[in-house]
């Protein structure tokens, strides 16, 4: 099953990983090496200009410590 995200969501997910990071007071760049992202792309991901899927989602709450219903809509 594919899944195909609005940008609205798109941005909505960036949006609380970005306010999640920050309140881990974690580097954006730390959190993308550690997930397994390049950072600029993971940059993409925060600012919701980017497609992102489900794996990388669940490789950075990993690394963030959350749970993906923290930070999906689904």
């Amino acid at each position: 099953m594919t899944y195909r995200l609005s940008q609205e969501t798109l941005r909505e997910i960036g949006t609380k990983i970005k306010k999640e990071r920050k309140r881990q007071k974690k580097r954006a760049l730390d959190v993308a090496v550690e997930a397994g992202i390049e950072p600029s792309y993971y940059s993409k991901i925060e600012n919701g200009g980017a497609k992102v899927s489900l794996k990388k989602i669940y490789s950075i709450c990993r690394t963030l410590r959350l749970r993906s219903s923290d930070i999906l809509p689904f």
